[in-house]
């Protein structure tokens, strides 16, 4: 979906261009990728790191100015991590590390938010808060985000429409509460769940049961 792969069939397009014929800045001016892990060669500090989100936009050998700077600013207040700002990135926390990431992904001013794994590696803490912050840059930002993971229980949280794939194969495209039933997950990871509305939060929760042998 980013174009840094050409697919073996079919095409990626965006808005009404194929990915494939627009230059690496240009979608990158459109699309911003969050990694499920980031790792630097250099140290640098957290608003280094957001403030790389703005190479996109800059001319070459051009320096961020104070636009790029608020911008930049912005971004780590709208993902709770203003306070990080000089802190050196590899000191971070694994949620503080991704939150930071995240608002540099928001910093490139990109329309599109594609997210590995966000929650990946991260105790259930960091993952409500990474899973609030998603949840909030859509509905107050207007960000909008497509996310790769295994974990149906996020999925299930925040995300409106789901994609079930398993061995590249489609099992079920819908809205959330369609697509998220029992017989999928069965035919997704061969696991037999109780699929049902938790009452406190609100929407579906997948509780594995047992597992299905072939």
């Amino acid at each position: 979906m980013s174009g840094t792969r050409r697919p073996s069939s079919g095409r990626v397009r965006l808005g009404d261009r194929a990915i494939d014929q627009l230059s690496r800045r240009e979608v990158a001016q459109q699309i911003a990728v969050v990694p499920q892990e980031t790792e630097l060669a250099f140290e640098y500090s957290a608003i280094e790191i957001v403030l790389m989100g703005r190479h996109p936009h800059l001319g070459l050998f051009t320096v961020e100015g104070p636009d790029d700077i608020r911008i930049a600013q912005d971004a780590l207040a709208a993902t709770g991590t203003a306070h990080l700002a000089d802190r050196q990135f590899h000191h971070l926390s694994g949620g503080e590390k991704q939150r930071v990431v995240i608002a540099a992904a928001l910093a490139q001013s990109a329309r599109l938010l594609l997210l590995d794994e966000p929650t990946a590696s991260l105790d259930l803490g960091y993952q409500l808060e990474v899973s609030a912050l998603l949840k909030r840059l859509n509905q107050d930002h207007g960000v909008t985000m497509a996310i790769s993971t295994h974990d149906l229980n996020l999925a299930a949280s925040i995300c409106r429409e789901l994609i079930l794939m398993r061995d590249g194969r489609v099992i079920a495209t819908g809205p959330t509460n369609d697509v998220l039933t029992p017989e999928n997950v069965r035919l997704l990871y061969d696991v037999e769940a109780d699929v049902h509305i938790h009452g406190d939060t609100g929407h579906l929760t997948v509780v594995p049961v047992r597992r299905i042998l072939p």
